[in-house]
């Protein structure tokens, strides 16, 4: 599946990077990032999970990638009366499968009507076609995303405390239709944690951590969230235990790289760096960038340092920064 997201909302309490206010679904913290983000990065939720650039950041279903996947993609999951009327329609149309596949166009291209008027700062206007592209698809879990977080976004702006319940439903409605929607989680904790409610959040994440053992990405936004609550060694905790639950997961790598060098230690945040690097790649987009800076900063610090203590001693040394992509783990 191809998807575009609402940004998925930060947690309150800032960090070294970057400051983070309360909450925007259309802001994220680069430092963990996320399906929904405006380029790719890190692995999909499902295997044939992608995400394609958009710069607001909305989720849309494209049903081509259903069809260029195979039989390894998770299928859509229709209700009695959404499949009725698309195997009515298919009647007509002579083709079952066409009909199926057009039920999930109608809310692909309403999605990304949605997310052309979110760009636009017509939120209210976003909101009736995220509306249109549940009607169209009631099992599209992107559609709840879209629509709670723009929502939630809204009652922010307003202070809106309606609103804000009725984002709270909808995150909760898309957990029912995908309970690994990764951004789901985050823009429900994040919900959670601004109206005063940090252990429902806590134990939302855990909960899903619990069910999910040998997923990453569970792990990783619990490191986030007790990170901004201020327990970073926590935080590292869940990030190197991620890592070990999916060693080919470049947000986890990156996200366990930012932290060790915010603890000052650049040789392990260096490893981390090219880590993410040499997984990344394209995943990463613009982030790619910044991810190679750090290496080319670390490198040169972590050489001055062992330039200075060789100057020190007495001795030459020729310095070499770590192989690209090595790593402990």
């Amino acid at each position: 599946m191809t998807r575009v997201s609402v940004q998925p909302a930060r947690f309150p309490n800032g960090s070294s990077t970057q400051s983070l206010t309360m909450p925007s679904p259309a802001l994220r913290n680069d430092s963990y990032l996320s399906s929904a983000s405006p380029v790719s990065v890190g692995k999909p939720l499902h295997a044939n999970d992608a995400t394609t650039t958009n710069p607001n950041g909305l989720r849309i279903f494209n049903p081509n990638d259903n069809a260029a996947a195979g039989s390894a993609t998770e299928p859509v999951r229709q209700s009695r009366l959404t499949i009725w009327s698309c195997l009515t329609a298919s009647l007509i149309a002579g083709t079952i499968f066409a009909t199926m596949t057009g039920c999930q166009w109608a809310a692909g291209s309403q999605n990304t009507q949605g997310a052309a008027l979110y760009n636009q700062g017509q939120y209210t206007a976003a909101m009736e076609q995220f509306q249109k592209a549940i009607a169209s698809d009631p099992t599209d879990s992107d559609g709840y995303y879209n629509l709670a977080a723009t929502t939630h976004r809204l009652g922010n702006q307003r202070q809106d405390p309606n609103l804000i319940r009725q984002s709270e439903a909808l995150y909760n409605q898309c957990l029912d239709h995908d309970p690994n929607h990764v951004d789901c989680h985050r823009g429900l904790a994040v919900l959670l944690v601004d109206s005063g409610r940090p252990d429902r959040a806590f134990t939302l994440l855990k909960n899903w951590a619990a069910q999910n053992p040998a997923l990453a990405e569970p792990r990783i936004e619990l490191a986030r969230l007790y990170e901004e609550h201020g327990e970073p060694q926590t935080a590292l905790k869940y990030l190197e235990d991620a890592v070990q639950q999916d060693a080919n997961n470049a947000r986890a790598w990156l996200a366990l790289a930012r932290l060790r060098e915010a603890s000052n230690d650049p040789v392990q945040a260096l490893q981390n760096y090219q880590r993410a690097l040499a997984l990344g790649g394209g995943v990463l987009g613009p982030n790619g960038a910044m991810v190679s800076e750090r290496v080319a900063a670390l490198s040169r610090q972590i050489n001055s340092t062992r330039d200075a203590a060789s100057f020190n001693a007495g001795g030459t040394q020729m310095a070499t920064p770590a192989g690209f992509g090595s790593s402990r783990y």
